[in-house]
């Protein structure tokens, strides 16, 4: 079984990052409504349980993109993205070529933003978060906005992360957890931390700060999650 982490647990992923959201332009907001990206700008901070996500990273199979339980296998699919993140999933996929050295880089944001990043805020086919953040305030958005199907990415992204922590020197975790938390409390109800509003959408903003109503939760084992998924029945 291809496995993120040992059967003795001696090495824990990290993916735990608590960050407080930045705040935006308000003339932002219009273009978010736009880009269908709105009420995923009003997803709060979801905490993460570090022990949860470990627990259901063992049983992730790479070849076939699942994770396989005692009664069966499951996975976290585009309606998924659908209702836990309100993310559009019917439209034109978001793709293009990995740029992969500073002139290709500098080229393509040129074209997008006007500007373009320095060599030392690249890393490979990277640029760093501080240079975006720093554009954000000073950028001019174009009136012609394309709608594309970014649930498509975010899903093919979570799968991404997920495949790359099956490899043993891997230590921490990145993508979309909250969407990979959220699928396990709304399938498995049992290991989930207590709910905010039911009625609330996209449903990530039911487990919005649910730490303030259940922070004994947070401290919950990795033991603790393997026991309770071994023991599931149909």
């Amino acid at each position: 079984m291809a496995t993120g982490l040992t059967i003795e647990g001696s090495r824990i992923l990290q993916c735990d990052h608590y960050i407080l959201l930045d705040s935006y332009n308000q003339i932002v907001k219009g273009y978010l409504r736009e880009t269908d990206f709105y009420y995923v700008f009003q997803i709060g901070i979801v905490q993460y349980q570090s022990a949860l996500v470990n627990a259901l990273i063992e049983r992730w199979h790479r070849k076939t993109h699942m994770f396989h339980f005692s009664v069966g296998e499951y996975a976290v699919m585009l309606e998924d993205v659908a209702i836990i993140l309100d993310l559009p999933t019917n439209d034109l996929p978001v793709t293009g070529l990995t740029l992969n050295n500073y002139e290709a880089l500098e080229a393509e944001c040129l074209d997008q933003f006007d500007v373009a990043p320095r060599k030392t805020e690249c890393r490979g086919s990277f640029i760093k978060l501080t240079w975006f953040r720093g554009l954000k305030d000073h950028l001019v958005l174009a009136d012609d906005i394309h709608i594309q199907s970014w649930g498509s990415t975010c899903l093919a992204h979570l799968y991404r992360a997920l495949c790359r922590v099956t490899r043993v020197n891997c230590k921490e975790i990145d993508g979309l957890l909250t969407l990979l938390l959220t699928r396990a409390w709304i399938r498995l109800p049992f290991l989930a931390p207590i709910p905010g509003n039911l009625r609330l959408f996209p449903i990530a903003n039911r487990w919005r700060n649910w730490e303030h109503a259940d922070h004994p939760y947070r401290f919950r084992s990795l033991v603790h999650f393997r026991r309770a998924l071994d023991n599931l029945q149909e």
